[in-house]
């Protein structure tokens, strides 16, 4: 019999490799539906979701526990599962038709031991239906439970998934949140306890800019606050940390005080928007409730310890924060202390700020001493050009502030209800109009003004014009008032301080500002009383080249601005008619120095 010949041996079959089309932070993104040109160029230039990502990976450490709402492609999750080495992530995603293509990229990037995803929408209301209908749009970036008129959607059902269940079975330690507009139903019912980072987008289009607003202020009062560098308005990484949550209204903190013995002040070098400048403790550590914050930003941060033997400053000095030479800012956030001399045990010496611009020194105005006067005190008022050490320092918490502080503590609306201007007595005219149009150009000015002053005159108010006239005779007029109709405008801040509750306001909004909302917010929550907001222009104009919107001008809309005037009770009905602007007058008035704002 033949030899038999062996066969040669053939090399084992190569495994197939999935092929993918893009790749960030080295997660590879298989080919789909969702992927085009342009999708995957953002892709792999890390420009997709990059926010979120770069937030995400700021804030998880390994081992965490992560949740994830609205996994989109699966991109994020997965860019975090691999490189924040979290211990799970549990992604929720509402749209059916992304979960094959989700659970394929986890697959191919070998983490599926590590993330999942679910198709089901996490309610955190109580008694949530057992689905939900969700809409799908031809770009999965849109669909959403929101439905649109504008665009066309198909409808599915998708079933519901209780939050305080997976909140109890995962206790994530970081939230990731992008739902097309879901965040601000989800958060209102939502408990965030155990939660250390949240990163989330904001869709104002789905719930308005109040909407955001409402939010934020969720989060905040929860206990978070932004991380520098990685928020912008729409999106936000958010942590509790002490050392970055600002003062909140209803913080223990911004009612308290805190004695220093040998304190060091220190003010800023720079004039800068953030500067180093502050409060030291007597082994120079930052004395953190000692800073401004606007906006839920610090605006002081903590400065270097000073070299060389410092001059020593004897007795009790009460800390008053940044001293600003602008009225508003002056009103806002250089009294935001002055609530502790209602409060004070023992005399002190005197009440120290920090200038907020170094070049102004020692520089102490005449109002700024009058409207600390109006507290009840004759302590003198110093502002510290150069570090020095403080023998006794009182550091009393921000009380008030932009942004969420503008309400004011109790503490601080009690002790000016009760102490500020108590003795000047209410003098002048019923009817007021407090007018910007006697301020230099360019202060922002409302075009048309003089034309409303002549009709405000007719109905029998006398115009107002507060730079001529000292704080006592403000103060007088504006407590006499029963009707004030204003321009947007700092002066609005000093009517909320000492206005007749029973005062009726209007406030004619001169510019786009979230200046607007602060004043609103501070007559209501000092007055008891909202203001009536008018905003009626036709036009914005804005000196040429770079200029920041308090310097813009609003070009009134004068039948719109009458009849919102008349219906709010402040002017008579039926009256004649307010003419509109001439455009060829306008731009005359303008000249070439101004461009409207597009």
């Amino acid at each position: 019999m033949p030899a038999k010949t062996a066969k040669p041996e053939t090399a084992p079959a190569k495994k197939a490799t999935a092929k993918h089309v893009a790749e960030c932070h080295g997660v590879k993104v298989p080919d789909s539906p969702m992927l085009t040109p342009v999708r995957i160029e953002r892709i792999n230039a890390a420009r997709y979701e990059g926010q979120e990502i770069a937030g995400a990976l700021q804030v998880v450490q390994a081992g965490d526990k992560v949740l994830e709402m609205g996994s989109g492609i699966g991109l994020v999750g997965a860019i975090v599962a691999k490189n924040g080495k979290p211990s799970k992530v549990v992604s929720f995603e509402a749209n059916p038709n992304l979960i094959e293509h989700i659970t394929a990229l986890y697959k191919l990037n070998r983490l599926s031991k590590t993330i999942e995803v679910r198709n089901e929408v996490l309610v955190s209301a109580p008694d949530a239906p057992e689905t939900m209908a969700f809409h799908i749009r031809n770009s999965y970036l849109g669909s959403s439970l929101i439905d649109s008129d504008s665009r066309a959607t198909t409808r599915v059902d998708v079933p519901t998934a209780d939050y305080a269940e997976v909140h109890k079975d995962l206790a994530p330690d970081v939230l990731l949140m992008d739902i097309e507009g879901g965040e601000l139903e989800f958060l209102r019912h939502a408990s965030l306890d155990g939660i250390r980072a949240i990163v989330i987008e904001f869709h104002p289009d789905a719930y308005g800019r109040e909407g955001m607003r409402e939010c934020k202020s969720i989060l905040e009062h929860a206990g978070f606050a932004k991380v520098p560098d990685h928020c912008t308005r729409q999106v936000w990484t958010c942590v509790r940390d002490a050392k970055l949550q600002g003062p909140l209204p209803d913080a223990a903190w911004t009612a308290q005080t805190t004695t220093l013995e040998n304190a060091i002040l220190v003010p800023p070098s720079e004039q800068e928007f953030v500067q180093k400048a502050g409060v030291l403790t007597a082994d120079g550590k930052y004395h953190a409730e000692g800073a401004l914050w606007r906006n839920g930003r610090a605006l002081t941060v903590a400065p270097d310890m000073p070299d060389g033997t410092l001059k020593t400053r004897k007795g009790t000095w009460l800390w008053g924060g940044v001293l600003w030479m602008h009225f508003g800012h002056f009103l806002v956030e250089s009294t935001a202390r002055l609530w502790a001399l209602a409060h004070l045990d023992e005399k002190i010496d005197g009440i120290l700020f920090v200038p907020k611009r170094p070049r102004n020194g020692d520089e102490v105005l005449q109002f700024q001493k009058d409207l600390i006067g109006l507290m009840g005190t004759d302590a003198p008022v110093i502002c510290v050009p150069e570090a020095e050490q403080v023998e006794r320092l009182i550091v009393p918490g921000q009380g008030f502030g932009l942004g969420p502080m503008i309400t004011g503590t109790q503490t601080f609306r009690d002790a000016f209800a009760n102490n500020f201007a108590k003795d000047i007595q209410a003098d002048g005219p019923e009817k007021l109009y407090v007018s910007r149009s006697k301020l230099p150009s360019g202060r922002g000015n409302l075009i048309g003004e003089a034309e409303l002053e002549e009709h405000l005159s007719a109905e029998g108010y006398v115009i107002y014009h507060p730079e001529k006239y000292d704080i006592h005779h403000q103060i007088a007029t504006y407590k006499a008032a029963k009707q004030i109709i204003a321009a947007e405008g700092s002066t609005l801040h000093m009517l909320a301080m000492v206005a007749n509750p029973a005062t009726e306001i209007a406030m004619i909004v001169r510019r786009p500002s979230g200046a607007t909302r602060n004043l609103e917010r501070h007559l209501e929550a000092f007055t008891g009383r909202a203001p009536v907001s008018i905003t009626h222009l036709l036009r914005s104009w804005k000196p040429r080249g770079a200029a920041k919107p308090r310097m813009w001008m609003g070009e009134l809309d004068m039948p719109a601005l009458q009849n919102t005037l008349a219906e709010s009770g402040f002017i008579a009905k039926g009256g004649t008619p307010w003419v509109s602007l001439d455009p060829k007058d306008v731009q005359e008035r303008l000249g070439n120095r101004y461009e409207e704002v597009v």
